[in-house]
């Protein structure tokens, strides 16, 4: 069965500053301070990014003394990979199927 992409996680993964992110937190597992000096963003711009990753779903966290540290949920990037592989392999049996006009 085809599933659809998820549109709100593809709408979050689409802002290049959150894909950077995802980016840096697929290599390791980092604090606040380190996705500030990463990406140069302000602290309190990274802030809005991280709570929009996390209401997404993709990045879950992990106080640790006066520091949070951010880590990826890979079986929800996984999940999305397997959407799309879906979506490629219906492509590639529909570029035969051709609708014909009125």
């Amino acid at each position: 069965m085809l599933t659809s992409v998820d549109p709100d996680v593809i709408r979050v993964l689409g802002d290049p500053l959150r894909l950077q992110i995802v980016t840096l937190l697929a290599r390791e597992t980092l604090c606040t301070t380190h996705l500030v000096e990463e990406t140069g963003a302000k602290q309190t711009n990274l802030s809005n990014h991280m709570k929009v990753l996390r209401e997404a779903g993709i990045v879950e966290t992990e106080p640790c003394g006066r520091f949070t540290y951010y880590k990826l949920k890979p079986e929800v990037l996984a999940g999305l990979s397997e959407q799309f592989a879906a979506l490629a392999a219906s492509a590639r049996t529909a570029a035969e199927n051709k609708r014909a006009c009125p």
